[in-house]
């Protein structure tokens, strides 16, 4: 039987490690995330995984909501991008990430660009809310062609990131 921290695959937080390496301690309960990017990063695997249970318990109780209904969720979370940090370490109590979240859905490829504010609750990070800053599709104009820089900031081309 695999556990959690077997998973070879590789984590889609983008921090480069195994999910068992990275996010995997942290939806075990065998870790907290040191900081307000950690937490992100964990939010969005979580996200990803469909992970109710740890999205709830990382979310601050004056604005979590009752509950989270994945039954109609169709997209496919392929990859986070930190555009940014603003506090969030492991000795401040309050944390902004800015970050883009690409997703396919219905064969088409999508972002959110997203600022998220976070707030430290003893010694734990927790996600308090975010203001999306713009969503849409990832699309391929003709001058740029699947060969051409991904927009998402990766440095992969198209065809390897986002257009996939």
């Amino acid at each position: 039987m695999t556990t959690i921290n077997d998973n070879p695959d590789p984590c889609l937080c983008g921090s480069g490690l195994t999910y068992a390496e990275c996010c995997g301690y942290y939806h075990a309960g065998e870790r907290k995330p040191p900081t307000a990017e950690a937490l992100m990063r964990s939010r969005f695997s979580a996200y990803a995984r469909r992970d109710v249970d740890y999205l709830l318990a990382t979310w601050d109780a004056d604005k979590r909501p009752a509950t989270i209904d994945f039954s109609k969720e169709t997209a496919q979370w392929q990859k986070l991008v930190i555009v940014g940090t603003k506090k969030g370490g492991a000795q401040d109590s309050k944390g902004i990430v800015e970050f883009k979240a690409y997703y396919a859905q219905d064969g088409e490829n999508y972002f959110m660009h997203e600022i998220s504010r976070f707030v430290k609750s003893g010694y734990y990070w927790l996600y308090l809310d975010g203001v999306i800053k713009a969503a849409g599709k990832v699309s391929v104009t003709s001058d740029s062609g699947k060969n051409a820089p991904c927009p998402c900031g990766s440095g992969k081309k198209f065809k390897r990131c986002c257009g996939r």
